[in-house]
């Protein structure tokens, strides 16, 4: 441990500012990143959640070693770890073509409160550490996973589309551009007026081609009304 924060774990009034100012820098710093990439629990809601698990350690210990109270310190904040569970089921959601979003927000409101919880009882090493840990993880490898899904070898691709025509047109064009046809399945799709026919399709390209590359030629064709990757 760094010998800088020993004097700061007792609980005083100065150690109990620092933690929480510590929780909500870094509470707000995870926060930035989600609001910059609009996802829906952003700034303040981090702030709020990891300031909030520090303030249930304080407590905890506040009851203990100034109330003399009879009772587990890590009790109140093991609750904090099984109840930010709900509010973080909040931010997934399953698009309508099965897609599965925001996981990586709602995981992160869970570290945020286990950040907050770290501060609170005077681990300021490890809330720290974490912190930077996760803005690394948050920034730098999401550009990694985006460059290795580019030229993953097979996708699965939802397609709404006019007639039935449109849809031999992109079998045609799959061909031409060397790219497998490995399943297809057709449906309508929900939720407008028009009842749109729709597919969806999974793919393998080959090694000369991205997923990029491949939405683009089907946003193209004529008759593609949507396309998504699932």
């Amino acid at each position: 441990m760094l010998a800088i924060f020993d004097n700061l774990r007792d609980v005083s009034f100065f150690s109990v500012a620092l933690r929480l100012f510590l929780a909500v820098l870094c509470g707000g710093l995870i926060g930035i990143e989600r609001t910059y990439k609009r996802r829906p629990a952003g700034f303040r809601t981090h702030i709020l959640i990891c300031m909030g698990a520090a303030v249930t350690t304080l407590t905890s210990q506040y009851m203990v070693l100034n109330l003399h109270y009879y009772t587990d310190m890590g009790r109140i904040g093991a609750q904090v770890v099984a109840g930010i569970g709900f509010i973080g089921a909040g931010t997934i959601i399953v698009t309508r073509q099965n897609r599965v979003k925001g996981l990586t927000t709602a995981a992160g409101m869970w570290a945020s409160a286990i950040i907050g919880l770290a501060f609170g009882v005077g681990f300021y090493e490890g809330g720290i550490v974490v912190t930077v840990l996760i803005l690394l993880a948050e920034i730098w490898l999401s550009r990694m996973e985006h460059r290795i899904l580019s030229h993953v070898p097979e996708i699965n691709l939802y397609i709404e589309y006019r007639d039935q025509i449109c849809l031999k047109d992109l079998l045609r064009m799959f061909r031409f551009r060397q790219v497998k046809l490995l399943d297809i399945e057709i449906t309508r799709a929900k939720g407008n007026d028009t009842l749109n026919a729709c597919a969806i399709l999974t793919l393998r390209l080959n090694k000369n081609c991205t997923v990029e590359e491949v939405l683009e030629w089907i946003r193209t064709a004529k008759g593609v009304l949507t396309v998504e990757e699932l």
